[in-house]
């Protein structure tokens, strides 16, 4: 059985559509612990009491800090405990990201823990590393997320021998910022399967397995992704019912367009991993339905079966570790 922390309270529809999502995802071999208010209607799942919780707008490093009875910091304290192997959180990422440093710690040689979301592209699945979790990073914290990204790749969504690419503004090997330029160096000359350069409008295709890039610019290139499919699919359906000839032809193409909506739709995955840290943690978008939820909470129980964090311990070249801290004495600040 595997015991996920649900915070409760985290996310612009919480508690309910976190409670329903959470009893969706119960099982035989998932167990979703519920975190938040004692009132709160569980649904017949397991309830942990906290008193308090942490805001959109709050601080997250305050609030982490002058709220340790909140819903999200007792749900992660649960995990570095071991009292739970997973925790899902659809609250700030900034106090999701916080309250895991402080409570489970990165991994050993881990410089900077990343975002990881799966893209579901045309060809196959994507993933995206960092999507959030790093604003400012450097050309070793890139190296690495391409390792991470790698692994999840393989673990997750079975790819072999997964190929990475380097987001940029165009795909040849001069293209880009100096950040990009000198990762570039970097990823090429790593044991990773590196296929160059790639740019954003290309990241629904599927045509790579893994796509690194600096937590600011995959967080910019995610919202505008999702933004631009639910644009796009909610203009086509207004469209379709404007005028009786557009229902006719809806009827027509139904299936195909449900079929490409459930591919392109960003809650069939319903969270990402932030991975580098010594506990499995799940973000999942602040508007999450309680299908999001469920789908989040399936996701965190496949990251334990698979033993993604141990397995990044494991595999995380040395020589990427020491390369990174010879480059940035800093590294660690």
């Amino acid at each position: 059985m595997i015991r996920v922390a649900v915070d409760a309270l985290g996310g612009d529809r919480a508690p309910d559509e976190i409670v329903a999502g959470a009893a969706a995802a119960a099982s035989s071999e998932i167990e979703p612990v519920l975190f938040g208010p004692a009132d709160l209607d569980t649904l017949g799942l397991e309830l942990v009491v906290a008193s308090e919780s942490i805001g959109m707008d709050e601080h997250p490093v305050e609030a982490v800090r002058s709220k340790p009875d909140s819903s999200l910091v007792r749900a992660i304290r649960a995990v570095a405990d071991g009292e739970a192997d997973a925790v899902l959180s659809a609250g700030s990422t900034g106090a999701t990201l916080a309250a895991a440093l402080f409570r489970l710690r990165r991994l050993p040689g881990v410089l900077r823990p990343a975002i990881a979301v799966v893209i579901p592209g045309r060809a196959g699945p994507t993933v995206l590393i960092d999507a959030g979790a790093n604003a400012d990073a450097r050309p070793e914290h890139l190296l690495q997320f391409g390792h991470m990204g790698a692994l999840f790749a393989e673990e997750i969504l079975g790819a072999s021998d997964p190929e990475v690419r380097l987001l940029s503004i165009g795909e040849e090997d001069e293209k880009g910022n100096q950040l990009t330029l000198d990762a570039h160096e970097l990823l090429r000359a790593s044991e990773l399967r590196f296929g160059g350069n790639t740019e954003s409008r290309r990241l629904l295709e599927g045509a790579t397995d893994v796509v690194v890039t600096d937590g600011f610019t995959g967080n910019i290139a995610l919202k505008a992704l999702e933004g631009t499919i639910w644009s796009l699919l909610d203009g086509i359906q207004s469209e379709l019912r404007s005028t009786l000839r557009g229902k006719l032809g809806g009827l027509l193409i139904r299936p195909a367009a449900r079929r490409v909506r459930r591919r392109l739709d960003p809650e069939s995955y319903g969270g990402a991993y932030l991975l580098g840290l010594r506990g499995l943690v799940v973000i999942a978008h602040g508007s999450s339905s309680r299908v999001a939820i469920e789908n989040a909470i399936q996701l965190a129980a496949r990251g334990v079966e698979h033993r993604v964090v141990e397995r990044l311990e494991e595999r995380l070249p040395d020589r990427v570790v020491a390369s990174a801290r010879s480059t940035t004495p800093t590294a660690e600040k």
